[in-house]
């Protein structure tokens, strides 16, 4: 199979940027169709544009050395170079665009691989275009895609389906984290948003914020994903609990 040519980026388009500025996407999925919807939805909000479309994670990885993206919708199966190498390949350097995962129920073993090497979250590719909209700005605001009902079911059948050797408790990641913390982080791998841990435990947002920011240090997770996985794995939250 040919090797897709590199797609230059496009020209910005004539819609102002926000105060903010306009979040960067990049577009990597072998299926041009895919690509061509994403963008349409994408491209339609003032505060977002298609910076740039791969059709592998090799050429990924080439246009992302040189143009400057903030998020990336990477697929897994795609031919030169998968979705799971090219994440690790990108979220190791520095300043990384987040990466957000599309997957299907059929790709579970390798999403949870993903998230390990540094994705954000991941996303079904069937999802409303309104889930996918918000999952973008989620991860590009610092936060990672949990929330969603549709992504706790899908971590806990990624859990459920690890190797018992890997699926054992390891106690010593949490030995670090108070009573508080660990309350926090369960009720993080439950999908509750800071506002509603804040309404759970009768504190402040901002109280829950800080605790937030001290398990993802403890941790060493770069976010809210990464250290719900840890909470799974080391048997803190159940599935189905």
């Amino acid at each position: 199979m040919t090797p897709p040519a590199d797609v230059a980026p496009p020209a910005p388009g004539p819609v102002p940027a926000p105060a903010g500025g306009v979040v960067r996407v990049a577009l990597v999925d072998d299926q041009q169709l895919v690509r061509a919807g994403f963008r349409m939805v994408i491209d339609s909000q003032p505060d977002l544009e298609v910076a740039l479309e791969a059709g592998d994670g090799a050429q990924a990885l080439r246009l992302l050395a040189d143009h400057r993206v903030d998020v990336v919708l990477m697929d897994v199966r795609m031919p030169h170079l998968d979705g799971l190498t090219a994440t690790a390949r990108l979220t190791a350097a520095p300043d990384a665009p987040r990466v957000i995962v599309l997957t299907t129920f059929d790709l579970d073993e390798y999403v949870l691989e993903a998230i390990r090497s540094g994705a954000s979250g991941f996303l079904l590719k069937d999802a409303p275009p309104e889930e996918m909209l918000a999952a973008i700005r989620t991860v590009h605001a610092g936060d990672a895609v949990i929330a969603p009902s549709s992504t706790r079911r899908l971590l806990e059948h990624l859990v459920t389906a690890l190797p018992a050797d890997e699926a054992a408790p390891q106690h010593d990641a949490l030995a670090g984290l108070t009573d508080r913390e660990r309350e926090v982080l369960v009720l993080m791998a439950r999908g509750r948003s800071n506002t509603e841990i804040a309404a759970d435990l009768f504190v402040a947002e901002a109280t829950v914020k800080t605790h937030v920011g001290r398990i993802l240090a403890k941790l060493d997770a770069r976010d809210r994903v990464q250290a719900v996985v840890t909470a799974y794995e080391t048997g803190l939250v159940r599935p189905g609990s």
